[in-house]
């Protein structure tokens, strides 16, 4: 099978770890979050969030049609995301080939950039 991504496109990992007692609001604010990336972003491609069995973490799957639409997707969730990092500690990491902007933007975060090396 031979893949061909995108070349601009990009693939966020982001993983949480709920504090105790905050699995709630961290439902309701990712859901918030899911119906803002439905009714507002335009290259948003992809937008899963996956919760493990004991409720205490969370992997969120993101991917942009590029660093534009993740840059949108950021603002449009602007008001949401400070109160969605109280609910828990979070890191992660972003695949692909950012623009100047956008590297600078994630530059004070707790994102971990890695840009492309080999594809099938």
């Amino acid at each position: 099978m031979h893949m061909t991504k995108k070349p601009n496109e990009l693939l966020g990992i982001a993983r949480f770890k709920i504090h105790e007692g905050k699995l709630p609001e961290f439902k309701r604010l990712s859901e918030e979050c899911m119906r803002i990336a439905r009714e507002k972003d335009t290259g948003t491609l992809q937008y899963d969030i996956f919760v493990n069995d004991e409720k205490s973490e969370a992997i969120v799957i993101e991917r942009y049609k590029d660093s534009a639409a993740l840059m949108e997707h950021l603002a449009n969730n602007a008001h949401v995301a400070k109160d969605i990092f109280a609910t828990g500690s979070v890191e992660g990491e972003l695949l692909g080939e950012p623009n100047a902007e956008l590297k600078a933007m994630l530059s004070s975060s707790p994102v971990s950039l890695f840009t492309h090396f080999l594809s099938l």
